[in-house]
């Protein structure tokens, strides 16, 4: 028997899907610039980074809008955001440095922001293995507490990704656009999450509904 998928669900896996696509595309395109190992590092890294914002965005959707289906397509979301950050990692490592540890590692201290990118993943790594259900059930309320680390994550990855583009992001100097795109949505994700606003939220949402009902009365 087939599994029926909702929209949703396939518009997520076709899209995470996508970037892969254009690189193999670009690959044998010849599409991949003159400096084809960080433009593949770089593209996974923004992947990565996109799908853990949209995991996140799971519960505002659901205070603004009452969309239940999002929070059920968080795990998805989040386990292919640690596929591309996975991908990232092993770009860097293998294609870049060619597993020349002692290489990497000095270069991991020698730049914070690879520093700060290495603790952002090395975080990830507990969440993608506890993303399982058996795990909510072995680990109890501390699976929360867990998961709950993905709010000190999120800033790490941001700050991985401004510190590593050419320029100054607190003096908005330089190719720090996309980075400050970034930040500027994982703010407001993060006060979409704080429990009064999301209280007063839900209230809007209800005193929204009840004058819609009214005009709509059941027949």
């Amino acid at each position: 028997m087939i599994k029926r998928y909702t929209p949703l669900q396939l518009l997520i896996h076709i899209g995470a899907w996508i970037p892969i696509a254009r690189l193999v595309f670009e690959a044998f395109t010849g599409g991949l610039t003159a400096n084809p190992i960080q433009h593949i590092e770089q593209r996974t890294g923004r992947a990565a980074i996109t799908l853990l914002f949209l995991s996140l965005a799971a519960t505002p959707l659901n205070s603004l809008f009452g969309w239940k289906e999002p929070l059920q397509r968080r795990r998805a979301l989040g386990l292919y955001a640690f596929m591309y950050a996975t991908i990232h990692v092993i770009i860097f490592t293998d294609l870049d440095y060619g597993l020349a540890w002692s290489l990497i590692l000095e270069t991991v201290f020698q730049k914070p922001y690879i520093l700060v990118g290495a603790a952002a993943f090395l975080l990830l790594i507990p969440l993608a293995i506890t993303s399982f259900d058996i795990w909510k059930v072995r680990l109890k309320k501390n699976w929360k507490r867990l998961h709950q680390t993905v709010y000190f994550i999120a800033p790490l990855v941001v700050l991985h990704y401004a510190w590593g583009k050419k320029g100054t992001f607190f003096a908005l100097q330089g190719d720090i656009l996309l980075p400050l795109i970034y930040g500027l949505i994982l703010v407001l994700l993060m006060v979409l999450r704080i429990p009064a606003v999301r209280r007063f939220l839900a209230s809007a949402r209800t005193r929204w509904r009840r004058p819609v009902n009214s005009r709509n009365p059941a027949i």
